[in-house]
């Protein structure tokens, strides 16, 4: 769950979707609920970064089994060296190879029961008995505090084995089901059991059970397929990394990053340049600089228990809010889940000063990252909203708007769906002549995993005909993509005569100034662009503001004034023939994309903590994000930016 499908965001999604009032009650449980799901979001993270290290290190142990007198320096540079080439392979996706992942792990998991099946009838059979659970009784009644904090080392046994859910986005349930019923769990307690076994009679190689029970005959084949192994499992957590991260750029809780689809059948399958150097660099600086795998088992165990808590807390508000279930079951589930999860999370803490502080480092840093990122966005957002202009102003001025209507069309893109932004406003006070078409460009991430292509495009007009002015809303979910192949232009373009023909056939129908693409699809449009934008306006999973598609502000019609400008301006469109033809003629005469430059800032009134955050981490992240202009592929030459700046 908390892979591919997002896990921490996707149970917010739900609640954003189901649970509306309760979220909008108070502003607390937003921020609350946004602090737990980060939490965990970077949790999630810091175990991708473990999951590699940790995986290849245990792999690459093998080489030094056969030669003792091997250094351990050794053994990391060559843990360093698969990671450096597993990471360098990240561009090229894995749908090429991705069908032997499926046959090597499961002849992995057959190699390790087949000789954990073989250790227990070598070594010692009576390892057997640990599968009675009176044994666990008998081992905590000692009393000792190391029993406990063994608890941690346990934990081990059981992590990764959660990944395997992350497929349920490929598989269906019952198939996972089977898969972990009738393979992985009983050739993991074989495995365990035949290390059990072996060490029993082989007490001083417990560092390094599994390779020395290995029989000598096989030895180095089952080197190389436990190599293997590690990079799939490697390579999995990375793409759950990906995953999470540009689930958490589509919510408006991380800077603007490049992201690569390296595949053309599967859009799971992605690829984040700037992500795979950072996630390299931290994965080689976990393996140099502990150098064994027991620390970093440390620091891993304490990442999956904790991912494990939240996403335990985030049920009990997705089960009595969406899934409406008996307040019963979920004292039940909370009960059951924490009786497991509390000791595990207890022993692991105790193990902080021996590498468990890791995680916690990572998901300081990405918590940081994500919070200040996500409450700059959402403030410049309330700004924008309490600033944005009247349209009963901009109508008051006329179809020339108080201005010199040039030929050509303008496309003010703003994170506004109703109103004129500021900084629309702040320009035509400026420059004293804007495009006789003026469009209005919103684009909104709902919390939602894709939006149908045919919904995507949600447009209407401004004011009366002869004004021009149109608002478009692009609405897009947290799985959708942005190829390099879609002209974003030519989309906006081809919708905006779309929809000037379906309302010219609906003129005998319904004369109302809130016609949209599709009428049949417009209430279930709005009701879900009123969802973004009251749990996640400007792309953000908190922010607030009321979108309605049948808001006054946008269809008020003020007297007629006489039409002033160019010839252009001048042609009144008075049948639909006519503007179409006044659009392609606008079309033809140019296009121009208006992008808000803003600046924040906090006020000079503000705390240490609060100008630190505004100024200098805000303020790096935005120099290091992708600008709007390159994800939606806007030419360079067509681009004006309009720079402001906000104090919050």
């Amino acid at each position: 769950m908390k892979s591919v499908e997002g896990g921490t965001f996707a149970l917010y999604s739900l609640l954003c979707r189901h649970a509306k009032k309760w979220l909008e009650g108070h502003a607390y449980k937003k921020n609350c609920l946004l602090i737990l799901v980060l939490i965990g979001t970077c949790t999630a993270i810091g175990d991708g970064i473990l999951t590699p290290a940790i995986s290849v290190l245990s792999a690459a142990g093998g080489i030094r089994v056969q030669n003792q007198n091997m250094s351990t320096d050794v053994v990391v540079i060559v843990a360093v060296f698969i990671l450096i080439g597993l990471f360098c392979m990240q561009h090229y996706g894995t749908d090429k190879v991705g069908w032997l992942f499926a046959p090597l792990v499961l002849l992995w998991f057959i190699l390790i029961g087949s000789v954990g099946l073989v250790n227990i009838r070598k070594y010692n059979s009576s390892v057997l008995k640990a599968y009675n659970p009176v044994y666990i009784f008998r081992y905590f009644r000692r009393g000792k505090s190391e029993i406990w904090t063994s608890l941690g080392g346990v934990m081990l046994s059981i992590t990764g084995t959660e990944a395997l859910y992350a497929d349920l986005c490929h598989f269906p349930v019952l198939a996972i089901q089977f898969a972990f019923t009738l393979v992985v769990f009983p050739c993991l307690l074989l495995a365990y059991t035949g290390q059990a076994a072996y060490i029993i009679d082989n007490k001083d190689h417990v560092v390094d059970a599994f390779y020395r029970s290995i029989p000598e005959a096989i030895y180095w084949p089952a080197f190389i397929i436990a190599t293997l192994a590690a990079v799939v499992a490697s390579q999995a957590t990375i793409s759950a990394t990906y995953s999470i991260i540009k689930q958490a750029l589509a919510l408006g809780c991380f800077p603007r990053v490049n992201v690569v689809h390296t595949s053309k059948k599967f859009l799971g399958q992605i690829y984040i340049p700037d992500i795979n150097w950072v996630l390299m660099i931290l994965c080689i600086a976990v393996t140099a600089g502990f150098k064994n795998q027991s620390q970093i088992g440390n620091a891993y165990g304490t990442a999956v228990v904790i991912v494990m808590l939240v996403t335990t807390f985030l049920m009990v508000p997705v089960m009595l809010l969406v899934w409406k279930s008996h307040w019963i079951l979920v004292v039940i589930f909370l009960v059951l889940s924490l009786t497991v999860e509390l000791p595990y999370f207890t022993a692991c803490i105790n193990k902080v000063d021996q590498g468990g502080w890791v995680p916690l480092v990572i998901a300081i840093t990405f918590f940081v990252i994500m919070h200040v990122w996500h409450f700059c966005t959402v403030k410049r957002y309330e700004f924008e909203m309490h600033s944005k202009v009247s349209m009963a102003w901009i109508l008051g001025l006329g179809p020339s708007l108080g201005l010199v209507r040039v030929p050509g069309i303008g496309f003010v893109y703003t994170e506004l769906a109703s109103g004129v932004p500021h900084i629309f406003s702040h320009f035509v006070t400026n420059l004293p002549a804007i495009h006789s078409v003026v469009v209005f460009v919103c684009v909104k991430y709902l919390p939602v995993y894709t939006v149908p292509a045919e919904e995507r495009f949600i447009m209407k007009r401004i004011g009366p005909k002869n004004y021009h002015m149109f608002r478009c809303v692009a609405r897009y979910g947290y799985k959708d993509i942005h190829k390099k192949d879609d002209n974003f232009e030519k989309m906006l373009l081809d919708r905006l005569l779309i929809f000037v023909r379906l309302e010219s056939m609906m003129d005998g129908y319904s004369d109302s100034e809130d016609l949209t693409v599709m009428e049949h699809k417009a209430k279930r449009s709005t009701r879900s662009l009123q969802l973004i934008e009251k749990a996640g306006g400007n792309n953000t999973m908190s922010s607030t503001g009321d979108l309605s598609y049948s808001s006054s502000q946008d269809s008020i019609v003020l007297a007629k004034s006489p039409l002033t400008g160019n010839s252009l301006t001048r042609y009144s469109s008075q049948t639909p023939g006519d503007e179409l033809e006044f659009l392609n003629r606008s079309k033809d005469a140019g296009v121009v994309h208006f992008l808000g430059n803003t600046v924040v800032q906090a006020r000079r009134d503000s705390g240490i903590l609060k100008k630190v955050a505004v100024n200098y981490v805000y303020a790096f992240l935005r120099k290091m994000c992708r600008e709007n202009s390159v994800i939606f592929n806007v030419p360079h030459e067509s681009l004006l930016n309009v720079g402001q700046i906000y104090y919050i």
